[in-house]
């Protein structure tokens, strides 16, 4: 049975997605999503997790076999552009070893360079290595060999003013790449460290040396503003929260100043994570279990805004359902994935609970109960709507739009669920904040979606 789920996961991670809210991959594992802006879009490049295969006999932990790259103008829709590297086509990349860990692209000297971890065939341990394409969705074509004189995971590719590249990767660790971007420059520190119960040479500057650190790995580098930023996961008590530390040097040394994100809410070991501007906004992207509450081994990638203070500290970010982007009023609207509740009568649950991607419903269960869903683009107008919905005893659930009510729809007693219609009575355009009101009965909703 755990290979039929592994190839019907597979399969599925094939298709084409356009989806919204969080998370914002909603038909395949997502997890270290690295996101960088090319050509006008956001490019997305996350680790790809996997449900154990047979061949894997480590079954409760982090399995990852290949990287897709998905792409967005909007944040909102995703386009996924396929498979740009898998584990038994890389020269270097010990076969089977299911550890694709958390990769980075850079766009350099009219090229893309995608930089990933794995486990080497010789030497245990990891090493990072490099692909490279014409194009930001690839085909990405690997080097024979990995970088020499890295021995860790996660790598971070910061372009700095300068007019230099830094790597980062592991427990954030740094060093110069020559200008081929695949190599490290030759004037770079060394220093013996002990691993395990081994010493061995590590290349480059720790710059999270005297920084809180526990169990720190997965940096994020970036510059804004006359500074440079090492942002990173790491273990403050049993979870990982999301750090930052500013310097005016890209190798440091850096200075501590405080948490982007607290722990996961529900006790999900890791998080990991990007930082972009796109279009003049801030965002950071990371990873949560949505699709696997019982495994934290299998995340998903989620997007929030994120905004500096005056003096160029990053302010707490919360995680949120709705996430960022405008929902296209004609499309699917998941109210699961909701700005605002009522204190009392809403609940949320799984579709299937064998099928997570099916997503959610919401569960209204007493009047006045209501979902709010903010940022809806109704463009030149909806005359009506649908509510796929089911209910027990029958119920009558109105919409309002910014306050002001524009549909009721009834949907009636069955055991399973149906399309619901009814007209909009007022011309409603422009972007509007979504109310969704239980009036009578009870209530299950698993989407609505306006008609023209």
């Amino acid at each position: 049975m755990k290979r039929i789920a592994f190839l019907l996961l597979f399969a599925i991670s094939m298709m084409n997605v356009a989806m919204a809210q969080n998370p914002i991959v909603r038909n395949q594992f997502t997890a270290d999503p690295t996101a960088r802006v090319f050509n006008g879009k956001v490019y997305l490049y996350p680790s790809h997790d996997i449900l154990p295969p047979e061949d894997y006999d480590r079954k409760d932990w982090f399995c990852m076999a290949d990287y897709h790259v998905f792409s967005s103008e909007n944040l909102t829709d995703w386009t996924d552009h396929g498979m740009i590297v898998t584990q038994n086509k890389v020269p270097w990349v010990r076969p089977n070893s299911y550890s694709m860990w958390a990769p980075d692209c850079v766009y350099r000297n009219g090229k893309y360079y995608f930089y990933f971890p794995s486990a080497p065939k010789a030497g245990g341990g990891f090493a990072v290595g490099v692909a490279i394409a014409d194009n930001p969705e690839g085909p990405f074509v690997p080097e024979p060999e990995p970088i020499k004189g890295i021995n860790g995971i996660d790598p971070c590719v910061l372009q700095a003013s300068d007019g230099n590249a830094y790597i980062f990767w592991g427990n954030g660790r740094c060093a110069k790449l020559k200008e081929n971007m695949k190599e490290l420059a030759d004037d770079n520190p060394r220093e013996m460290v002990r691993w395990g119960n081994r010493e061995m040479e590590m290349v480059g500057v720790n710059c999270l040396q005297g920084l809180p650190n526990r169990q720190a790995e997965g940096p994020f580098a970036f510059e804004y503003n006359g500074n440079y930023y090492l942002t990173y996961p790491y273990v403050r008590e049993k979870t990982e929260v999301l750090a930052y530390a500013m310097s005016k040097n890209p190798m440091g040394p850096y200075e501590y100043k405080g948490l982007i994100m607290e722990e996961q809410p529900n006790g999900c070991w890791t998080n990991h994570h990007s930082i972009i501007n796109y279009k003049g906004q801030w965002y950071l992207f990371y990873h949560h279990n949505y699709y696997s509450p019982n495994d934290d081994k299998r995340r998903s990638a989620c997007i929030e805004k994120l905004s500096f203070n005056a003096d160029g500290t990053i302010q707490l970010v919360k995680q949120t359902l709705r996430g960022v982007g405008v929902s296209d009023a004609f499309k699917e609207i998941q109210i699961d994935r909701y700005s605002s509740i009522s204190n009392r009568g809403v609940e949320f649950a799984y579709l299937d609970t064998l099928n997570r991607f099916d997503g959610w419903k919401t569960v209204m269960t007493e009047r006045n109960a209501f979902v709010q869903y903010n940022q809806v683009d109704f463009s030149n107008g909806a005359k009506g709507l649908v509510c796929r919905a089911q209910s027990q005893g029958g119920a009558k659930v109105s919409i309002y739009a910014d306050g002001e009510k524009i549909a009721s729809v009834k949907v009636k007693a069955g055991k399973a669920f149906g399309d619901f219609s009814c007209k909009v009575k007022k011309a409603v355009k422009g972007v509007k904040d979504l109310k969704v009101v239980l009036d009578k009965g009870d209530a299950e909703i698993d989407y609505i979606i306006f008609k023209k």
